[in-house]
């Protein structure tokens, strides 16, 4: 069994407060045992879908003749939105720069034009790729920072928030929009 395979069946067995307790470890940069830092976030991520409604996707990799083409943190799948996921789980005096967003922009390019991306940053993003996300057209990725992960985390409401930011998303072009403005 691969190491993908064992994490993707830890994590299908932790419900919402053992999510709670993981997502604690990860902020605190606590010992997270048979999870890696990084990858420890993916699956949380995926996880929190998967319990919120969502279908999803565990992290997988596309291979062609025996070269890995791309690595795929995720894919949720809820109500009308189809969306890849990358996480990146950084110190958190050094946000996101842009190179991410360029990477899911070259992802999104090769799919359906109705497909979108969310970029998930427990250290936040820099001011020009916040800035930046705005003039990614036609595609459309959405930035998710450490508070706003946190406050969906704890109120089980990371697919409604989903919905919001891309409404947020289409009527204002705000791909950082953080919806726990709204819920407050």
């Amino acid at each position: 069994m691969s190491k993908s395979e064992e994490f993707g069946n830890s994590i299908k067995l932790l419900d919402h407060s053992e999510l709670i307790d993981l997502w604690e470890r990860i902020i605190e940069g606590s010992s997270l045992e048979e999870w890696q830092k990084g990858i420890a976030l993916e699956y949380l991520i995926l996880r929190a879908f998967e319990i919120n409604g969502a279908e999803v996707v565990y992290p997988y990799g596309i291979w062609k003749e025996g070269i890995q083409l791309e690595q795929i943190d995720g894919v949720v799948y809820y109500k009308h939105i189809s969306c890849l996921v990358e996480c990146k789980n950084q110190d958190e005096k050094y946000p996101v720069d842009f190179s991410p967003l360029a990477k899911m922009r070259s992802q999104l390019l090769r799919r359906s034009s109705s497909a979108i991306g969310s970029i998930f940053s427990v250290s936040g993003f820099t001011g020009p790729t916040a800035y930046l996300a705005r003039y990614m057209a036609p595609q459309t990725i959405l930035l998710w920072e450490g508070s706003e992960i946190e406050y969906v985390l704890y109120n089980n409401k990371i697919c409604d928030s989903l919905v919001k930011k891309y409404k947020k998303y289409i009527e204002a072009c705000e791909p950082d929009y953080n919806t726990k403005n709204d819920m407050i």
